[in-house]
C-alpha cells in the first residue's frame, strides 16, 4: 500500500499509475492547486484515482494540504482506514514562487518551503509513526532537485526547501533504520508544469513516466537495504549523488587569528568551486547572443 502526495499530475501522477500498475493499493493525495499554490481542487486526484480503478486497481482520493499537521496525518489515516496500514509513502507535491533573493516576499519564501519541506515532513511524521510499529517497517521517498547542492539564481527557496528536504530524508534513514524504515530521495529532471518554466535549455531532460519505475522500486522490498541516498533520474540514466563529507583540513595547534587564516586558508585548504557560478556565466553569455541558454 503506498501513498503518493501531488499525485493528481506530472511525477506524481506517473508514480501512482506505476505504483497501481505493479499491484500496489494507492492513496492518490493532491490539494490540486496551480503551480503558484492557488485554486485548489480535488479533481485531478480523483481523475486518477478513476484511471487507477479503471485499470483495475485499487485507489482512494485525498485532497487535504499536506503543508498542515492535519493535512499530512490525513494521507496516512486514508490508508490506515481503508486497507490497516501503509507501506510506502511517496511525496512528490510542490508550489512555485521564482523570484530573485532580493526581491522575494516573506509570504514567497514560506509559502514554497511550507509546502516542499513541511509538506515532506508532515507525511513523513505520520507515516513513520505507523511503520515503525508494523511489521515489514516501511520506505519514505521524498523528491528533490540539483538545486538542493548547486544553488539556483531565481529560486533561493525552492532551493533551500530542496536542500531542507535531502538534510530531512537523512535523518530519516538514520533514526529509522532500526525499525525497519528506510528514507530516500530522487532528484527528477523530467518534462513537467515547473520544468516549462524554466528559462534555458536543460542538457538532461526525461519525461515524468521515466522517474516513476524509481520511485516503484525505492517503495518496493527489493529496496529493502537501500536507505539515505539521493538519486538523480533523467531520461534513462540514474545517478547517485556523493555524501558530503569534509575534503582537505588544516590544524593551528592553538586558537585561529583572522591573520593566520588569511596566510594558511589559500594554500592548506583553499576553495571548491561552486558549478552553478560557472553554468550560469555560460548562461549569461548564451542569452547575451541571443540563444536560449543551456542549463
Amino acid at each position: 500500500m503506498v501513498a503518493v502526495t501531488g499525485a493528481g499530475r506530472g511525477i506524481g501522477r506517473a508514480v501512482a499509475l506505476a505504483c497501481a500498475a505493479e499491484g500496489a493499493r494507492v492513496v492518490v493525495a493532491d490539494f490540486g492547486v496551480a503551480m503558484d499554490g492557488a485554486e485548489p481542487s480535488s479533481e485531478v486526484a480523483a481523475g486518477v484515482v478513476a484511471e487507477i480503478t479503471g485499470a483495475g486497481g485499487e485507489a482512494v482520493a485525498v485532497a487535504g494540504d499536506v503543508s498542515t499537521m492535519d493535512g499530512g496525518a490525513g494521507v496516512v489515516t486514508a490508508a490506515m482506514d481503508t486497507w490497516g496500514r501503509i507501506d510506502g509513502a511517496v511525496c512528490v507535491a510542490g508550489i512555485l514562487r521564482e523570484r530573485m533573493l532580493f526581491n522575494m516576499s516573506e509570504e514567497e519564501w514560506d509559502d514554497v518551503v511550507r509546502v516542499h519541506l513541511k509538506g515532506t515532513f508532515t507525511v513523513y511524521r505520520a507515516a513513520a509513526a505507523v511503520m515503525r510499529k508494523q511489521e515489514g517497517g516501511g520506505a519514505l521517498v521524498a523528491f528533490t532537485s540539483g538545486v538542493w547542492a548547486l544553488g539556483s539564481t531565481a529560486q533561493a527557496n525552492y532551493a533551500a526547501a530542496k536542500g531542507g528536504i535531502v538534510s530531512l530524508s537523512y535523518s530519516a534513514a538514520v533514526a529509522l533504520e532500526r525499525y525497519g524504515v528506510r528514507a530516500n530521495v530522487i532528484a527528477p529532471v523530467a518534462r513537467t508544469r515547473m520544468s516549462a518554466n524554466v528559462p534555458s535549455s536543460l542538457a538532461e531532460i526525461g519525461d515524468a513516466e521515466d522517474v516513476a519505475p524509481m520511485a516503484v522500486y525505492l517503495v518496493s522490498d527489493a529496496a529493502r537495504e537501500v536507505t539515505g541516498q539521493v538519486y538523480t533520474v533523467v531520461g534513462d540514466k540514474i545517478a547517485v549523488w556523493s555524501q558530503p563529507r569534509e575534503v582537505r583540513a588544516m590544524w593551528a595547534g592553538h586558537r585561529w587569528t583572522p591573520e593566520e587564516i588569511a596566510e594558511r586558508l589559500p594554500t592548506q585548504v583553499g576553495t571548491e568551486r561552486l558549478p552553478m557560478l560557472d553554468m550560469v556565466a555560460k548562461m549569461r553569455e548564451a542569452a547575451a547572443s541571443g540563444d536560449k541558454p543551456n542549463a
